[in-house]
């Protein structure tokens, strides 16, 4: 079953962002699994959606590449959700 990652990360910025995504967007573009990425900022910070193919595969990403990069003061706050349906082209 396809699942949903959103991450609220507070106090990040859009450059902070773009730095991360330049660090680990060639991986996670390869890293099976992977369906998509969206983000946007909000009020807080910044928020991160992602669609995986299994509930395994995105924290498993996210422990190998994403929080050991991040920086000093930066957690985000990861939430995730089985999703009922996905249409792809």
């Amino acid at each position: 079953m396809s699942l949903m990652m959103i991450s609220e990360v507070g106090g990040q910025s859009p450059q902070g962002y773009d730095g991360m995504l330049a660090l680990v967007g060639d991986a996670l573009r390869q890293v099976p699994g992977f369906i998509m990425h969206m983000s946007h900022p909000v009020a807080a910070g910044w928020r991160i959606v992602e669609v995986w193919n299994s509930e395994e595969e995105a924290p498993r990403f996210f422990a190998a590449h994403i929080a050991r990069n991040l920086p000093d003061g930066i957690r985000p706050k990861l939430s995730f959700q089985p999703l009922h349906s996905l249409l792809k082209p």
